[in-house]
Formats: structure tokens, sequence, C-alpha cells
């Protein structure tokens, strides 16, 4: 089992530090990343060497989900919230660390002084964008398949086990 610190890359040694195309033979085709997932895990319960697989997204698509309209109560209100937190934090740490020990002062002002900030960047953030952007969304990468492939010294292995997972009845 590989573990990964904050620090650490996350790739195993010899991975290519450059985006590569994927090798290998398909043994596997889903619709949903879910079921692409679950495949490969059902290869992991089997004793499959996983290391060999990679799932590979193809005809992706960037798809903006909108959340909800804006509103200058709402863009204000958003803009307050995250000036205090960030003032909140400052203020602790003048608190903390001021020559005047911990006091409620310095928290109160990083407090108010973020909440004005917050109001000030957001407004004219807002306000800058001339209605043309009414709206709060989120974007998501997807894509239209998902490929499991497989290095060719493992991948007969690999087909005939997903084949055995695809005859299993769904859901069980």
């Amino acid at each position: 089992m590989r573990v990964t610190g904050p620090f650490s890359s996350g790739r195993p040694a010899g991975q290519p530090r450059l985006p590569t195309p994927p090798t290998g033979w398909p043994i596997g085709s889903y619709e949903t990343y879910e079921e692409a997932q679950r495949a490969v895990d059902y290869l992991a319960d089997n004793d499959f060497a996983v290391q060999d697989v990679t799932i590979v997204g193809v005809d992706l698509m960037l798809v903006e989900r909108v959340i909800g309209r804006l509103s200058w109560g709402k863009v204000l209100g958003t803009g307050a919230v995250s000036g205090a937190w960030f003032g909140l934090f400052v203020g602790l740490l003048l608190g903390m660390f001021g020559s005047q020990g911990v006091g409620y002062a310095p928290i109160l002002v990083g407090l108010f002084s973020g909440v004005l900030f917050g109001l000030v960047f957001a407004a004219i953030s807002y306000a800058s964008t001339r209605g043309r952007r009414d709206f709060s969304s989120a974007s998501q990468l997807v894509a239209g398949r998902y490929d499991v492939l497989c290095q060719p010294r493992n991948a007969e292995r690999g087909r005939d086990l997903l084949a055995r997972l695809a005859m299993r009845a769904p859901g069980s």
C-alpha cells in the first residue's frame, strides 16, 4: 500500500512527470466513472495486479451546472461572510502574537475590517461584470465513456474477470 504525504507527488517512481497518453489494451468500457471504478475494485478483490490498470475518460466535456441566480444581496452577503472569516483569522493571529497579550480588540478589529474589505471587493467584482453573468455555477469535467486499459501481460486475465463481473446480476 502506498501512502502519500502532503508534500509528495502521489506518483509512484518511474511514472512520467509530463502528460502522456495512456498505454495498454482495453479490457472494459463503461458509461459512468462509478462503473469503471467498480470494475477496477472487482479486479483488486480478485487479486489482480491493478497497478497495470488505467481508467481513461474518453470524449471529455466541461459541464457547467447553474446553481442559482446572483443578486446584489447574495453577492454582498457572501463577500461579507468570506471577509469576516479572513478578518477573524487575522484578528486571532494579531491577538495571539501581539505585544498586549490575548485580547478581544484585535479580534474585533480584524473581524470588522474583514467584513468591510469583503463587501468592497465583492461589490467591485460583481459590478465589473455589468450584468453579463448574473448566476453562480459549478464546473465539472466529465467523459462520455470510461475505458479500463491494462498492460498486455495481464490483459487477458483482466478481460476474463470483467466478463465474469458483467455476467453477474445487477446489484449483486
